[in-house]
């Protein structure tokens, strides 16, 4: 590996943490025109086609697209997408400063460390690192980079702006994204690298549950919406959809180390929902988000005053669907999860985007596999459906492979990932940051040259 692209790497990400591109959902957060300057000047003076699009109504909201044209049109184009924007963080609750960039024993801390600041800024150093080469580096394909604003608050300020009104500055048959890459042992001791192909939709909504204002002193038989609310909560938490059960899930399984019953209960609709109340707390959650469309009340508002029964109340759910379930398969769902309590709930639309998933044999798979051999020998790669969602499916709705891809260090495991994911410490290795721009490098050279 070059310990010289390594350390850009990691200096490009200790700026982009400093510079607190905090989307906290409203507008005017984000402000990720710092960390879009930030990358035009690292990249600037390389020979590179730089463009920089907001959408007119946010003001410093801005992503960057760069690009080394390919010398033949029939050949793929090829797009490293990366999000600058980080989610909030307390402080108080962190050891070091989450906006400190430090390099501390081997490891960047801070906020965006490992979403997704780190594949941000590999993915710019290998670009420069392409443009600047000694006489050029004109492939085969295209290379683009993206690097969008918004996507911690579903990217339509970024990536879902610049898919919708500036394609033709992406023009990609392939996208590589957050956040595949960590290495594990199977149930038979082979190693496999994960690749996300795919994501589970989304579905927020605001419910509005209504009654009759009242005196607080007089509770009796009061139409409370605020008591209602309450059964309206209980109820989306013990609503329990019909599981579903797929490839991907029984590929996942395979590797778990759990005996052959445990195994083939959970791959059967029949008998999953059992099997999952079976587990360990933390892979039984993960389990449950998997093989269901999900429904968690996260947010309350209601009530003006302490002895005024409200009249109205705001539920807002965070609701994540498995493919094919529609708007109106939400709807359905939400119905069914309140009962009779449906006809007093008024539902809001607040931001939707549908599961999607990539097919696996494709070239860009078949380069991943070998890049991945190359740092694990005889490492698989196993496909997944993340949880959360990404800005991939901007691309796959205009029929683009979109994958989840990285490579990280064997320290970096999948609990330590989930856990600094919008978690306390966040931080990542240097060794991970070495494995994840050479293996972009090595990606770039054999699926476009």
């Amino acid at each position: 590996m070059d310990d010289h692209l390594t350390g850009q790497t990691v200096e490009l990400l200790q700026q982009l943490i400093r510079n607190r591109c905090v989307n906290d959902g409203t507008i005017m957060s984000g402000q990720e025109s710092r960390n879009s300057d930030t990358l035009r000047s690292y990249l600037q003076g390389s020979g590179l086609d730089i463009e920089v699009y907001q959408p007119a109504h946010a003001p410093g909201r801005e992503s960057l697209v760069a690009r080394i044209e390919g010398s033949d049109p029939e050949a793929p184009t090829l797009c490293l997408m990366g999000h600058t924007d980080v989610v909030p963080v307390n402080p108080k609750t962190w050891t070091r400063d989450p906006f400190g960039g430090e390099l501390v024993e081997g490891e960047v801390w801070g906020r965006g460390a490992v979403d997704m600041l780190n594949l941000t800024a590999s993915q710019a150093v290998v670009l420069r690192a392409l443009a600047r080469r000694p006489g050029g580096w004109r492939p085969r394909g295209t290379l683009v980079y993206l690097a969008c604003a918004d996507e911690e608050a579903g990217g339509l300020l970024g990536a879902g702006h610049v898919c919708e009104r500036h394609w033709d500055a992406l023009r990609a048959d392939y996208c590589l994204t957050e956040n595949g890459g960590t290495v594990s042992r199977g149930a038979d001791g082979g190693l496999n690298v994960t690749v996300h192909v795919g994501e589970k939709g989304v579905a927020w909504r605001r419910l509005r549950v209504k009654g009759t204002p009242g005196h607080g002193s007089m509770p009796y038989g009061a139409d409370n919406a605020l008591a209602k609310a309450a059964r309206v909560v209980s109820r989306l938490a013990d609503y329990q959809p019909a599981p579903y059960v797929d490839e991907l899930w029984r590929r996942f399984v395979d590797t778990l180390h759990l005996d052959p019953a445990a195994k083939a209960a959970l791959t059967d609709p029949s008998r999953v929902d059992a099997a999952i109340a079976g587990l360990d707390p933390r892979l039984a959650r993960l389990a449950w988000s998997a093989t269901h469309t999900t429904f968690s009340p996260n947010v309350c508002h209601g009530g003006v005053k302490t002895n005024v029964i409200p009249d109205a109340v705001d539920v807002e759910v965070d609701i994540r669907t498995v493919p094919g379930d529609s708007e109106d398969e939400v709807r359905r769902h939400l119905d069914k999860a309140l009962g009779g309590l449906a006809e007093e709930v008024e539902v809001e639309r607040l931001f939707s985007k549908p599961a999607s998933v990539s097919p696996t044999g494709t070239p860009l798979w078949d380069v991943l596999g070998r890049v991945v051999d190359a740092h694990y020998p005889g490492a698989r790669l196993l496909p997944r459906m993340i949880l959360g969602f990404t800005d991939a499916p901007y691309f796959r709705q205009r029929g683009a492979i979109a994958y989840g891809f990285g490579l990280f260090s064997p320290a970096l495991t999948v609990e330590a990932m989930s856990g600094r994911f919008h978690g306390n410490d966040e931080r990542v290795d240097v060794e991970s940051l070495a494995l994840t721009t050479q293996a972009w490098l090595e990606v770039c050279e054999l699926l476009l040259a």
